[in-house]
Order: C-alpha cells, then sequence, then structure tokens
C-alpha cells in the first residue's frame, strides 16, 4: 500500500512512519509533506496514493487549505493534536482521525476502519464533504485572545477587539478598536489559519482585516480594490487581485 503523509513536525512523521511499518511492512510511505503549499504541487504532479495521512494544522495553514486548491482523490486520515471533544462531531465523517501521540492500537483501528469503508464509492465521492463538516467544528478552536508582552507585563487582547492585523519590518501587528497596537509573536502566514475566516480575511501580504475594520470600499486599478481602515492613514491598503473575488465572497455572507 502507497501511503503519504502530511505533516510539519519532522518527530512526528518519523513516528507515524516507523509505527505504519511495524503495522505492515508492505506499507510503503511515498513521501512526507510538512505545508500546504508543497502538498497542492505534489497532488499536482504525482499519482493519487491509496491513503493520506493528514496533520490538521500545518505550518502555513490548516491542511484543509489543499482541498480548495487542488482535487484529492484518496480517502484520509486526518491526525491532530486537538482534544478529542471538538472532533467528536465530524469522526463518523471521515475516515478516521488519530489524537496525537500516534499509538499502534489507534492506528491499527483506523486502519480497520479504513478497509471496511473504501470499498463503498461514497467515501471517496463525500471527501471533500467531509472535510467542509471537519472544518466546520473547528470554528471552536481559532484563537479567542492573544498574549502580548508590554515591559514587564503580559496583556491580554480578545480577538473580539481586534481590528486588523499587519506585517511591516518582518513584525506582526494587531490594532485594536482603542486604536492601540500591539506585537504578536505570529506570522500572517500563522494566523490566517488561527483567526475564524468568518471574521476575518486576508487581503494582501501584509494585512487580515476584519469586517468592523473597513468603513469604505473603493474600486482600484487592475481589477483590484482599496479599502479605507478605521485608525489606519495607509493610502495602499489594497486586495490583491487573485484575492478580490473571495473578499467579495466574505463580504456578501
Amino acid at each position: 500500500m502507497k501511503v503519504l503523509i502530511i505533516e510539519d513536525e519532522p518527530l512526528a512523521a518519523e513516528r507515524l512512519k516507523k509505527v505504519l511499518r511495524d503495522i505492515n511492512s508492505s506499507i510503503e510511505v511515498i513521501h512526507i509533506l510538512d505545508t500546504v503549499k508543497s502538498s497542492v504541487k505534489w497532488f499536482s504532479e504525482n499519482e493519487v496514493p491509496q491513503l493520506v495521512f493528514m496533520d490538521i494544522q500545518l505550518a502555513d495553514g490548516l491542511s484543509f487549505e489543499i482541498f480548495e486548491k487542488t482535487t484529492i482523490n484518496a480517502p484520509v486520515i486526518f491526525t491532530t493534536a486537538y482534544d478529542e471533544y471538538a472532533l467528536k462531531a465530524f469522526k463518523v465523517n471521515s475516515i478516521d482521525y488519530i489524537l496525537k501521540p500516534i499509538d499502534e492500537e489507534s492506528l491499527r483501528a483506523a486502519f480497520q476502519k479504513y478497509e471496511t469503508l473504501i470499498p463503498q464509492p461514497q467515501v471517496q465521492e463525500s471527501l471533500l464533504e467531509r472535510v467542509g463538516v471537519a472544518m466546520q467544528m473547528l470554528t471552536k478552536k481559532y484563537k479567542e485572545r492573544f498574549v502580548t508582552k508590554v515591559g514587564e507585563h503580559l496583556r491580554f487582547i480578545d480577538v473580539d477587539e481586534v481590528l486588523y492585523f499587519f506585517s511591516a519590518d518582518k513584525i506582526t501587528f494587531c490594532i485594536t478598536k482603542d486604536n492601540r497596537k500591539h506585537i504578536l509573536d505570529f506570522t500572517l502566514d500563522q494566523l490566517d489559519g488561527l483567526v475564524d475566516p468568518s471574521r476575518f480575511c486576508r487581503i494582501n501580504r501584509k494585512y487580515i482585516v476584519s469586517i468592523g475594520a473597513i468603513t469604505d470600499v473603493i474600486s482600484h486599478t487592475n481589477s483590484r480594490l482599496k479599502l479605507v481602515l478605521k485608525t489606519n492613514d495607509d493610502n495602499d491598503v489594497i486586495v490583491a487581485r487573485e484575492r478580490v473575488q473571495t473578499f467579495k465572497d466574505w463580504l456578501d455572507r
């Protein structure tokens, strides 16, 4: 059996590979990928594996984004560090999931479920639907607050108070409703997978904005859009052309 692993933690990937080999020596791990971007590229250039083990949160976003950017006609077993309660509702809608740290007993149970379900055509046909259900469940796991250091003190920032996030000089900031700027220990790419996409939208490489931050949307050159944000004097808050349709759909929810 040819198996693909998508996992951004090298030790976790190697452990999974070892346990798979211990379970069945005929299992061949054909590749290990660690990002959404590399996974999308791999699926566009290679034959579909028989089974995919996929971690939910990767370095550059949630693994569910892979399904949005390419076609995957292989069954998936999710691996995750999230607690079992949050995943319980969508367990029946996927082949299976395994809670980290992965042990042989959990892996054997997942394979047994795979062998039972895989002959049924609807397993592969409904894969994207199951992923959608999983994404809905994960909304409970989006960030609710951030911690930032001010001198010798720690400050808590409620996500409800954030107008937008932006990056400058390789530093990530958030601007809150009281017009204060806070330094965060996250990149924008990381934040893009941590904040609720129904509340925040990535508009370009520099900005993630909330709906409450926008005071005006103006047509701009090359089919782009220009935004006017609260407490922001930047005249170049532009929605990238490749993100315009996503942004419009986000506004129209």
